[in-house]
C-alpha cells in the first residue's frame, strides 16, 4: 500500500458491512444521529436474511414464558450456549418483534387480530411470530424501503469487501491503540478498489454456506465478514458447529430452495421412499427434534438405504391450510411439478447456518476496537452448538439495538488520513479457469469430509487440501488484480480453514459435531477459540 492519503477515501461516522436484517436494523437505528455508509456486495435484497421463511422466536403468548424459551435454546444449545447471552437475547426479542411492527412488517393474524403463533422444532410453545412462510423476505422489503428514504443512509450496491484497515497500517500513526479505522471495497462495477474511514467499522455479512457443496444460502454467503475479522486479529469461536437444515428440495431445477421448518411444526412427516415414517426411531420428538438430530437422522436412512433423498409429507391437512399457511412453499413446488397437498416433498439436508463466527460480548464489540461483529456473522454465545429454529431473526435485531446503543456511548477515533490501495505491481488474470476449479474443488471435499458426520481422517484430508488451496490462491492474490470472484474464494477457504481446526479440536460430539472417532459427549462443555497466529 502507498504511504500517502488518499481524497478519494469515503468518509463516514459508522460502516456496515451487509444489508441482511442485522446490517439494516443498525443503519436505520443510527440514521437519526449519523452518516452510516451499508456496504453490500450484491443488490441490498440479495442476502440470507430474506431467504428465511420461519419467522422469529419471541415469547408473546401469555401461557408462554422467557424461561422456557431459554430451556428450549439452552437445550438445543447442547450445553454451550452462554446463559447472559440467552437471557439478554430472549428477553428483548418482544421489543424487537414491536419495533419491527412499527416500522410496518405485515405480520400474520389470528382473526381477532392477535398475531399469529406457529411451532417449530425444539420450541415447547408456539412462539414463531411470522408473515405466512415469507418472513425474512417481508421484514427485508419493509426495512429496505425505509433505508432508501433515509436521509444519512448511503447505500452502496455490487462493493465486495477486500479487508478491514487497522490503525496500524497508518503512516504517521503511534501505534498505541490499535484499532480500526475502516476498509477496502472493490466496486464490481468500476474494478476500482474504494477506500472507506469511519470510527465504528460493523460486520453483519452472514455466514459461510457456500463453503459447502449443498446449502440452501444466497450465493453471497462466503464468510467474508470472519475472514477479514480473522485476518484483522480477532478471534473466532465454534466455527466447527455448521448447522445442516434436514429439508432442502431436492430437485435439479430447485437451487437452494428451503421447505421451512414449520412445515413440520404444522405435522408434516418425514418418510422413506417407500413411505416408512423413519423419525420416532429416532427421537422421541420425532419430526419436532432438534435440526441436528433430524438431519442427521435423514443423512443415516440416506446412506442406509442409498436414497437420494427421504420425503416430507403435508398432504394429510388440507389445501387451504396449506394455501394459507405456505403459500410460496405450495407455489414454488408447484411450478416443479410437485402439488404438496397431494404428494410428499423430495427433501436432503444442507448446509443452513453458521452458528460460530467471530467472537463478540453482548454489545457486538470484537477483539479490535471500533469493530463489531452481529448477525450469523458473529458468535454470541446465543446458538452454542447448535442454533434453535428462529432464534437467528430476533438475534440480529437485539445485537443490532446492542452495538448502535454502544456506538452512540463512543466518541470514536478521529478520522485519520488513510493509504490508498495499491495494486500498481499487479496483472489481469491470464487464467481465470483456476478460481473456479478451486471453488468447486474446495465444496466438494468440504461436504465430503466435513459434513453433517466427520472422522479424524476426512478432517486430515480436508486440512491437507486447504493448505494446498490456499498457498494457490495467495499467490494469485499477490500476482493479479482482485475480482469479486477471487476475494470470496480466498475467505472460503480461510472459513474452511477454521471450520477444520475448530472440528480437530473437538474431541467428541457435540450438537452439530457428531464425530465417529468421538461419538461420546464430555461432562464439561467448553467452547473452541481460536487466535490468530496460533494454531492447534
Amino acid at each position: 500500500m502507498q504511504e500517502q492519503s488518499t481524497p478519494q477515501a469515503l468518509q463516514f461516522d459508522v460502516l456496515i458491512v451487509g444489508s441482511g436484517l442485522a446490517g439494516l436494523s443498525t443503519a436505520l437505528l443510527l440514521s437519526e444521529k449519523y452518516r452510516v455508509a451499508i456496504i453490500t456486495k450484491r443488490a441490498v435484497r440479495e442476502g440470507s436474511s430474506g431467504w428465511a421463511q420461519g419467522g422469529i422466536a419471541a415469547v408473546w403468548d401469555k401461557a408462554d414464558s422467557f424461561a422456557a424459551h431459554v430451556d428450549d435454546t439452552l437445550i438445543a444449545g447442547a450445553g454451550l450456549c452462554d446463559m447472559a447471552a440467552t437471557q439478554f437475547v430472549v428477553e428483548q426479542a418482544p421489543q424487537a418483534i414491536a419495533w419491527l411492527q412499527a416500522m410496518g412488517v405485515p405480520f400474520s393474524t389470528e382473526h381477532n387480530g392477535d398475531l399469529h403463533l406457529t411451532r417449530e422444532g425444539g420450541h415447547s410453545a408456539r412462539r414463531i411470530v411470522h408473515v405466512t412462510d415469507a418472513t425474512g423476505a417481508a421484514v427485508q422489503a419493509t426495512l429496505i424501503e425505509r433505508v432508501q428514504k433515509s436521509p444519512n443512509i448511503s447505500l452502496f450496491e455490487n462493493h465486495t469487501l477486500v479487508d478491514l484497515i487497522t490503525s496500524d497500517k497508518v503512516a504517521g500513526d503511534p501505534g498505541t491503540d490499535r484499532r480500526c479505522v475502516g476498509l477496502y471495497a472493490l466496486d464490481d462495477v468500476t474494478d476500482e478498489v474504494l477506500t472507506f474511514s469511519a470510527p465504528h467499522t460493523l460486520l453483519a455479512t452472514g455466514g459461510a454456506g457456500k463453503v459447502y457443496l449443498y446449502t440452501t444460502n444466497p450465493d453471497t454467503a462466503t464468510g467474508d465478514g470472519i475472514a477479514a475479522a480473522w485476518r484483522a486479529g480477532c478471534r473466532v469461536q465454534n466455527m466447527e458447529f455448521i448447522q445442516f437444515h434436514p429439508t432442502c428440495l431436492y430437485h435439479p431445477h430447485a437451487k437452494s430452495f428451503l421447505i421451512s421448518e414449520a412445515v413440520r411444526g404444522e405435522g408434516g412427516r418425514l418418510l422413506l421412499p417407500d413411505g416408512t415414517r423413519f423419525m420416532p426411531a429416532h427421537d422421541a420428538r420425532a419430526e419436532l427434534a432438534p435440526r441436528d438430530v433430524v438431519a442427521r437422522a435423514i443423512d443415516f436412512e440416506m446412506k442406509k438405504g442409498g436414497f437420494d433423498c427421504v420425503y416430507l409429507d403435508i398432504s394429510h391437512q388440507s389445501l387451504a391450510f396449506i394455501q394459507e399457511h405456505f403459500p410460496n412453499i405450495y407455489a414454488r413446488c408447484l411450478e416443479l411439478g410437485i402439488d404438496i397437498s397431494r404428494q410428499p416433498i423430495p427433501v436432503v439436508p444442507a448446509a443452513h447456518y453458521t452458528c460460530g463466527g467471530v467472537l463478540a460480548d453482548l454489545h457486538g464489540r470484537t477483539d479490535l476496537p471500533g469493530l463489531y461483529a452481529i448477525g450469523e456473522a458473529a458468535c454470541s454465545g446465543l446458538h452454542g452448538a447448535n442454533r434453535l429454529a428462529s432464534n437467528s431473526l430476533v438475534e440480529c435485531m437485539v445485537f443490532a439495538r446492542a452495538a448502535s446503543h454502544d456506538i452512540e456511548q463512543r466518541p470514536g477515533a478521529p478520522l485519520r488520513a488513510l493509504p490508498a490501495w495499491d495494486d500498481s505491481r499487479v496483472t489481469d488474470a491470464d487464467e481465470s479457469v483456476v478460481i473456479s476449479h478451486n471453488w468447486d474443488e474446495l465444496r466438494r471435499f468440504m461436504w465430503d469430509y466435513v459434513g453433517i458426520v466427520r472422522t479424524n481422517k476426512r478432517l486430515e484430508r480436508a486440512a491437507h487440501r486447504i493448505a494446498l488451496l490456499q498457498g494457490e490462491i495467495q499467490e494469485f492474490y499477490a500476482n493479479f488484480h482482485v475480482t469479486r470472484d477471487l476475494l470470496e474464494l480466498r475467505n472460503l477457504v480461510q472459513v474452511a480453514d477454521l471450520i477444520v481446526q475448530s472440528a480437530r479440536a473437538r474431541h467428541e460430539s457435540r450438537g452439530l459435531h457428531f464425530s465417529r472417532d468421538y461419538p461420546d459427549i464430555l461432562d464439561e462443555a467448553l467452547p473452541t477459540i481460536l487466535v490468530p497466529g496460533q494454531r492447534g
